[in-house]
């Protein structure tokens, strides 16, 4: 019976779809429900036309080489960027331990924060995040706390988090304050026969857990103590992001599949792209190889400490589906494409930030429906952080390797992601 309905449903789709005109004409994906879920199957080409893919253009910079230090920056964190309600810019800068706030219109106001370790400094913070009302949420790993401040940058205090708790993985901030974060149990805790588990959980702003958004199996690009340990390339990873209505997007890259969940937990829509599997060739792991030793070379690292140095580093047999997921304008959802080293110019390679930038500038983007309409692609050497409205914040570096705080606005049809 219920393979009679979901080739019933899919029918009338195409025939309702197919009466519509217009874009929905032009998609050739299917539709199903599967005991309440709804399932999109997109196929490999998208529904924009040349004329109706969205671009991007630049409409505000941050930075200088030489000029007033306010406009400089050392090294800007992981998720050194955010806004607030009045669309004041927030950027960490990870070398100084301090956050600059900048005008919307790129105009320096002030500084919060410092290195140390009082009421409202910072030890080793590479994230900033707006929470409720206009609170700064700054998680300190070395410190053991989550720093608060107030609107106007005053230190609103702080509460614990905890190191045995487990590695903070990343964190989230949705438009509308609500902070999560993600949580991977140390290697050495638990039974080692029992498959590690991620929580991602939102905390209030005195440190309680309020929710528990979702667990999974944790991922695999990071390895402490199984061996091998070290660091792991192209290995399983989640991904996930909020939504402006506090629906959780969640994927695992091993596949192109990805999940809305309500904000109760609940599984409503799984999106799937036709998707051809890579494999990592010996070619993609030279070109890493290379870029390694040019770094070491420019380090002053001996020749002998190399071997050592690669034997930390393992790579998997395939490229992951898609690198990260983020919630887009008008409900819309970005997937960002992976990258093969070898298919990189010599001169794109050596130019890289190997922790920001090992990804495509390509991005894939589904409607609020589910529908891919095609393919977005970003400024080259542009590291997106932020996606807030029709605005993109991130970070821009220039040949002499300076960092700028870089906003981009999306031109198209926003309306065209609306359900």
């Amino acid at each position: 019976m219920e393979s009679h309905k979901s080739a019933i449903v899919i029918v009338l789709l195409h025939f309702v779809v197919g009466a519509c005109g217009g874009e929905e004409s032009r998609w050739a994906g299917a539709i199903k429900d599967s005991a309440g879920v709804t399932i999109i199957a997109n196929p490999a080409e998208g529904i924009w036309t040349e004329a109706e893919r969205w671009t991007v253009e630049e409409d505000l910079r941050i930075g200088a080489v030489e000029a007033d230090p306010e406009y400089q920056f050392g090294e800007i964190g992981i998720g050194g960027i955010t806004t607030d309600s009045r669309g004041r810019i927030f950027v960490l800068d990870a070398q100084a331990q301090h956050i600059k706030v900048f005008s919307p219109e790129g105009e320096y106001q002030q500084t919060i924060g410092g290195r140390g370790g009082g009421p409202g400094e910072l030890q080793n913070a590479w994230y900033v995040l707006m929470g409720p009302s206009d609170t700064l949420v700054v998680p300190d790993e070395r410190a053991q706390r989550v720093n608060l401040y107030s609107p106007d940058g005053s230190n609103a205090g702080s509460f614990r988090m905890p190191r045995e708790e487990g590695l903070r993985w990343t964190f989230r901030a949705s438009s509308s304050g609500v902070v999560a974060e993600q949580i991977r149990p140390y290697p050495w805790v638990g039974d080692p026969g029992q498959t590690p588990m991620d929580v991602i959980v939102v905390r209030a702003t005195d440190g309680t857990v309020t929710d528990t958004l979702m667990e999974f199996p944790s991922g695999r690009t990071l390895s402490l103590g199984d061996p091998p340990a070290g660091r792991r390339l192209y290995y399983t990873e989640p991904a996930w992001d909020l939504t402006d209505d506090m629906q959780l997007l969640f994927g695992v890259n091993d596949e192109y599949r990805i999940s809305l969940y309500s904000q109760a937990g609940q599984l409503q829509r799984t999106i799937t792209k036709q998707h051809e599997r890579w494999p990592v060739s010996d070619r993609d792991i030279e070109v890493i190889r290379d870029y390694f030793e040019a770094r070491w070379i420019r380090a002053g690292v001996p020749a002998e400490a190399y071997p050592r140095l690669h034997s930390r580093w393992h790579y998997g047999e395939f490229f992951p589906a898609f690198h990260t997921l983020v919630s887009g304008p008008a409900g819309t959802i970005w997937a960002q494409h992976a990258l093969p080293p070898s298919e990189m110019s010599e001169t794109e390679v050596f130019s890289l930030n190997f922790h920001e930038e090992w990804a495509s500038r390509d991005w894939d983007v589904f409607d609020s429906d589910g529908r891919f309409l095609g393919v977005v692609t970003l400024p080259r050497l542009f590291t997106p952080k932020l996606f807030r409205g029709d605005k993109i914040y991130g970070i821009w570096r220039d040949e002499l390797e300076v960092q700028y705080v870089v906003r981009l606005r999306i031109l198209g049809d926003l309306g065209i992601g609306a359900t």
